[in-house]
Formats: structure tokens, sequence, C-alpha cells
């Protein structure tokens, strides 16, 4: 779930609980009533935030979950190509270095 999705879901989901409540507090029914009614919705409305918030929270577990593969994944690439450039570098020093060995040896003859 993107970030504007969550916040549009929030402020759907506050629409409707303010939507819910005024409309209980305009309808014409005794108090004892209408406490009952506006204690009911409001114990909705923070059930269906917590299942939100609840859904969010597995979508985000879900997709830090596949970075840190694909992380992971491009890491390990990366230090194999690393692995295999330095020993290119290593076999291009010590060809240098057997070179130098033999303009060496010529040299003190």
């Amino acid at each position: 779930m993107s970030k504007d999705s969550g916040s549009i879901m929030l402020a759907l989901l506050t629409g409707a609980a303010i939507g819910a409540g005024v409309g209980i507090l305009y309808a014409p029914d005794k108090g004892d009533n209408t406490r009952k009614k506006i204690g009911k919705q409001a114990k909705k409305t923070k059930e269906d935030i917590a299942n939100r918030i609840s859904q969010a929270t597995d979508e985000l577990t879900k997709t830090a979950e596949a970075k840190k593969v694909d992380f992971e994944a491009k890491l390990d690439k990366t230090i194999s190509n690393m692995s295999y450039k330095a020993d290119d570098i290593i076999l291009g020093l010590e060809a240098k270095l057997e070179d130098l060995r033999k303009k060496n040896a010529q040299l003190q003859k």
C-alpha cells in the first residue's frame, strides 16, 4: 500500500466515522440509545483502523523483505564481480613482476 493510498484510506475512514457520529447525534433517539450507538460505531471504527494498520504493516513487511532479498542478491553479485576483478589485477601484477624480474636478471649479467 503506497503512502498516498494509505492517507486516502485513513481520510475515508475518518470521514465515515465523523459522518456516522453526526448522523447518530442528529437522529431522534433517547440519550442512552444514542450513546450506545456512538460507542458501537467508535468500536467498529477502531477495529477498522486497526485492521487497516495491520494490513499496511504486513504489506510494508513484505516489501521490506523483498527489497532485502534483492539487495542481498545484488550485493553477492557485486562481491563476486569484485573478486574476479581482484584476481585479474593480481594476475596482471604477477605478470608485470615476472617481466621486471627477467629484465633485472638480464641487467645483472
